[in-house]
């Protein structure tokens, strides 16, 4: 079965898989979606004997329908390496009962590694397969890590360049110097005076902005995305929900069919939209537990159906979550509009135009599969202390997040389903939120002493990305306000 991809604000064109990975965004600034969801037809004790690779090969190869065999599987065994730390790539650990999916085991102790170690090597074939000839730019914004897995990944790949805006007082400072000591000739890191949101408007604004493709475009580059709108980060990310449940039927803890829930942080919607299509697939999970920071407007959105960007951004010690502008909401919406491409454009119209939008109650009926909540700031710090007093297991604020509000699901339904959260960054990367948590007299220690006391109480060896940039020199030094972007862009281009 071949599928195709269309745009949610489109008159119903398709394109092929590889195309829809070298665009990022449609040019009606909708994002692509498959045309169906295929159904994950290998069975799930066979599922239970394979690797992470041959995992992501069945997964992916459903998707990517016009991709061979030789190429996915060359594009897998490129991305999943020694670049991680274990074998496994993603493994399950048990702490309270609950299964933490550590998901930050890549280059950049995040994650974004599972999706943006195969995205280039994707986005280089795709290129290839449809006769490209054009430079590819990747034009990111990033709320943390989204940047550092993108720069490495794209480091010194031929025909790339990648340029990534964070908010410059928005990260944490092992996410910043992660980015700032990049090296790679054609990695470009820059900081801006505003809020992730800002960034992300910025870039979704150069993507649909036509006089500057054509400028591209006579130069000799055009724009790609490495954010979560692109499906070719999107589709990698499925694949480790069907990982772990093939894990959690291989050692016995359900049997195959029994359903599980999943709990994941997010900000941009799209780590647990990939949950979603693995439900879709037929992958048996009960509920999607979605987890928000103070930063609550998706919390808010389950609760009332109406979208509202419109509050104070607030920055928490989970800033990959500090976003206001949920991207990836939009593919949802899509499906709950019944696949209707003009109401979900006049949906996300609203959004830009007035900062809401609110959906019908037969849309609302579709989120039945959804439960979300949010943790405070003080709850966050609580469920990392209560994690490690309970279990002697160390995670980061964004892990912490979805503990919290998992208990908090615990409360409200009683629901004792075996349960995966998805731990998406080490707490190396966060040293200073965890060691608030689980350690006293920490405050005039730097971050780095911090991370050297926490390697001392978790026994957890500090992870390479970190000791690397420990006394790595600052390569990327300059900072725009975000209007200025464009001419940023340019600049860097050498595009008068």
């Amino acid at each position: 079965m071949q599928v195709l991809y269309k745009s949610t604000r489109g008159k119903g064109e398709t394109v092929t898989a590889s195309m829809a990975i070298l665009k990022g965004l449609s040019e009606d600034g909708g994002l692509f979606v498959p045309t169906e969801i295929p159904k994950l037809d290998v069975p799930v004790e066979k599922l239970a004997q394979m690797t992470y690779q041959e995992t992501a090969y069945e997964v992916m190869s459903r998707f990517l329908t016009d991709f061979t065999e030789d190429e996915l599987k060359n594009c897998i065994a490129n991305a999943y390496d020694e670049k991680f730390d274990t074998k496994e790539i993603a493994p399950l650990h048990e702490a309270d009962g609950e299964y933490f999916l550590e998901l930050f085991h890549g280059a950049t102790i995040a994650f974004k590694d599972m999706a943006l170690s195969i995205l280039p090597h994707l986005m280089t074939t795709a290129a290839r397969k449809n006769q490209v000839s054009n430079d590819i730019v990747i034009l990111t914004a990033t709320s943390g890590d989204t940047g550092k897995a993108a720069l490495a990944g794209f480091a010194d790949v031929p025909g790339t360049k990648i340029i990534v805006f964070y908010p410059k007082h928005g990260v944490s400072p092992i996410q910043e110097k992660q980015m700032v000591t990049q090296k790679g000739d054609n990695t470009y890191v820059v900081g801006i005076t505003g809020n992730f949101d800002d960034a992300q408007t910025a870039v979704k604004k150069m993507f649909n902005d036509r006089e500057l493709s054509a400028e591209l475009n006579e130069a000799g580059f055009q724009f790609s995305s490495a954010n979560s709108i692109n499906i070719g980060r999107l589709v990698p990310q499925i694949v480790y929900y069907v990982y772990a449940y093939s894990r959690l039927v291989g050692n016995g803890t359900v049997k195959a069919g029994e359903k599980i829930n999943v709990v994941v942080p997010t900000g941009n919607f799209g780590n647990i939209l990939a949950a979603y299509y693995a439900k879709q697939m037929g992958l048996p999970i009960n509920k999607l537990i979605c987890a928000s920071n103070e930063n609550k407007v998706l919390f808010d959105f389950f609760r009332t159906g109406t979208y509202d960007r419109k509050r104070d951004f607030i920055l928490t010690t989970s800033p990959s979550m500090d976003i206001l502008i949920s991207s990836n909401l939009e593919r949802l919406i899509y499906r709950l509009t019944g696949e209707d491409a003009q109401k979900c454009a006049e949906l996300m119209q609203a959004l830009s135009d007035g900062g809401e939008y609110t959906i019908t109650e037969d849309m609302k009926k579709g989120l039945a599969d959804f439960y979300g909540n949010y943790c405070s700031e003080e709850e966050t710090k609580e469920a990392i202390h209560a994690t490690y007093k309970s279990s002697d297991y160390v995670i980061d604020p964004h892990t912490a997040v979805a503990a919290g509000v998992y208990k908090k699901y615990l409360a409200d339904t009683d629901d004792h389903t075996p349960t995966v959260i998805a731990s998406t960054a080490s707490p190396y990367k966060f040293t200073r939120s965890v060691m608030d948590a689980v350690a006293e007299n920490t405050e005039d220690m730097d971050d780095f002493a911090l991370a050297d006391r926490l390697s001392e109480i978790s026994g957890v060896k500090m992870p390479k990305a970190v000791e690397e940039i420990r006394t790595a020199p600052v390569l990327h030094d300059t900072v725009v306000d975000a209007p200025d972007m464009p001419d940023t862009v340019k600049k860097i281009l050498g595009i008068k």
